[in-house]
């Protein structure tokens, strides 16, 4: 029997122009096989956020499985004359094979801190650039914006509903993305597939409206999902949608969304006229252009799950996190830029999260790190070191720059690639939910203003320890 080739699209074009010519002239001048690391920072949080959250791991790590220029690639690159015939010929062989260290996916960041590093050779590094940075700018501004939207919500259940609002690709990472930070479901059936995020949908205004009346929408979704579904009550008159929905479902009803007006109002109202018709166990759940500002306003309304579209997957008014991509070693030595107000810091760096006696974050120092040696141990667990007291006195040590301590003092830059072998368990499905859930642990240490959604500094300091081991 004849077994389908299964065909993966190579990921080496998803790439600007650039990364070829310097490639094209560094093979050219000798450069090219200089050892090299590049690091991924931001310059800047968004104005008023406590903290950003590094997401996009998982799936940079598919996307460098998929990175080789094959003759269709290398084609398309010479009939333009992008690259010349020993280009080709160095690129038909390529494969990284240098070695990766970042945060943990899920880890929540700040400023000058560098989050990734790449090692390699000049030739292999550089052609990285557009990649990384397309693919962690992305998922790493949707996490930072679910992580607001889901400390806003408390212990209600926010749902991720943004896929008519993004590109079609775009929105099966969102939905990854929403789900490591916190988001119960989405509504997006490919990232249910691929990432195992649980998925929800019931019904829009559509499909009353193709009904003779509200009464038998309701009627015809009752009897094909069963009791426990939720109906959407706001298409004419909102009571009079409950009272169908409640005469139709029965109190038992699963759910009811309203979808437009005042949401804090009609929720109070909704909630009385559900108790009042003894359809005391069913649900609120509110939608309608949301974000972690109007989820917090709701937090005094009988709402009992958000969901949030547009919002979310458009990074809630920062649609990037701001990462760059930049070198700051070559042979051992550091190298940085001295641009006015773009300089960077040469030397790898080690960055380590500092934690009081509680447990508790208190600053992220940034070491210097001896050429050669590794960012971090060979681990990738959870916040290590003693226990967080999510009551505990929060007393802040003074963030000095004394050396780390394995007891208080957690390593924030890992192995997640080791001579082009990638560290096992961090794609798909399984390492989706690894991250969600290294999310709640990181988010659980940083200090209580962290969970503020109000405009406020970072709330952690970062402190660059010159000259320490």
């Amino acid at each position: 029997m004849l077994v389908p080739t299964v065909f993966r699209m190579s990921t080496a074009l998803l790439t600007d122009h650039y990364e070829l010519t310097m490639l094209r002239a560094a093979l050219r001048s000798g450069a090219a096989d200089r050892r090299v690391v590049f690091e991924v920072f931001t310059r800047s949080l968004p104005p008023g956020r406590r903290f950003g959250v590094f997401a996009g791991t998982g799936r940079l790590l598919d996307a460098l499985a998929d990175f080789r220029f094959g003759p269709p690639e290398l084609a398309a690159l010479r009939a333009a004359d992008v690259i010349d015939e020993a280009t080709a010929q160095w690129l038909a062989d390529y494969h990284f094979g240098g070695d990766i260290h970042g945060f943990a996916e899920g880890e929540p960041f700040f400023a000058e801190t560098p989050v990734l590093a790449v090692e390699g050779t000049f030739a292999e590094t550089v052609l990285l650039e557009t990649l990384v940075l397309a693919i962690l700018n992305h998922d790493s501004a949707i996490a930072a914006a679910g992580a607001r939207m889901v400390g806003a919500a408390g212990d209600r259940p926010c749902l991720e509903m943004g896929s008519r609002r993004t590109h079609e690709a775009a929105a099966v990472a969102a939905a990854r993305a929403a789900y490591l930070v916190g988001f119960a479901a989405t509504s997006n059936l490919e990232a249910a597939r691929t990432y195992e995020v649980p998925s929800v949908g019931t019904s829009a205004h559509a499909f009353t409206l193709v009904h003779p009346s509200e009464a038998e929408a309701f009627a015809a979704q009752v009897a094909a999902l069963g009791v426990g579904t939720t109906l959407l009550v706001d298409t004419y008159d909102v009571p009079a949608g409950v009272a169908a929905a409640v005469a139709t479902a029965g109190t038992e009803l699963g759910a009811v969304r309203i979808d437009s007006g005042d949401l804090g109002r009609v929720a109070g109202a909704v909630r009385a006229q559900l108790d009042g018709l003894g359809a005391t166990r069913t649900r609120i759940i509110a939608t309608g252009d949301l974000d972690e500002h109007a989820i917090a306003r709701l937090g005094d309304a009988p709402v009992d799950g958000y969901g949030v579209g547009t919002s979310l997957v458009t990074g809630a008014g920062a649609p990037t996190a701001g990462f760059v991509y930049k070198l700051v070693e070559v042979d051992g030595e550091p190298v940085a830029k001295r641009s006015v107000g773009k300089s960077t810091r040469g030397g790898r760096k080690r960055v380590v999260r500092r934690h009081d006696l509680n447990g508790r974050a208190v600053a992220d120092v940034i070491f210097p790190s001896p050429p050669g040696s590794p960012s971090a141990p060979d681990r990738l667990s959870g916040p290590s070191g003693p226990g967080v007291d999510p009551a505990g006195s929060g007393d802040a040590l003074p963030a000095s720059p004394r050396p780390p301590d394995p007891a208080r003092d957690r390593d924030l830059l890992r192995p997640l690639v080791k001579a082009g072998e990638p560290v096992g368990g961090l794609t798909g499905p399984a390492g989706t939910r690894r991250a969600r859930e290294h999310h709640r642990l990181a988010l659980a240490a940083l200090p209580h203003t962290a969970r503020e959604v109000g405009y406020g500094p970072p709330c952690l300091p970062v402190v660059h320890a010159e000259g320490r081991p």
